[in-house]
């Protein structure tokens, strides 16, 4: 019988992002190459457009580079106009990626770092 964790993304991965006008582009690089399918399997473009739904983007697109166990997400008017449009340099690409990577994933228990099974806040379905 497999275990299964919900936990926030950041466990399994990391991102990287940046922003060009009013664009956003984040990547989300798989920690382990094992763990990139239920980046495939959960993270789609649906769940993000959802997870920046109070920014207001107009289209999120999903890039899958499988070579490198991560998935590239262009996501459309989200930086009020960009880093040149707007005063609010919080709400920007670098910051962003942190929003990203709290979107809840499941997976086997096994597949996290020790230190995150003991992790209080992680609760196993």
């Amino acid at each position: 019988m497999t275990i299964e964790s919900t936990v926030p993304l950041h466990r399994i991965a990391h991102s990287r992002t940046g922003d060009k006008g009013n664009r956003l582009n984040a990547s989300l690089i798989a920690y382990l190459p094992e763990l990139y399918r239920y980046l495939l399997e959960q993270v789609t473009a649906e769940r993000v457009a959802e997870l920046f739904a109070f920014r207001g983007p107009i289209a999120v697109r999903r890039y899958e580079l499988p070579l490198l166990h991560a998935l590239n997400f262009v996501i459309d008017d989200v930086l009020e106009g960009g880093v040149n449009g707007s005063l609010n340099l919080d709400g920007h690409g670098k910051t962003l990626s942190f929003l990203l990577l709290t979107l809840p994933v499941t997976v086997p228990a096994e597949h996290l770092h020790p230190a995150h099974k003991a992790d209080s806040s992680l609760r196993s379905q």
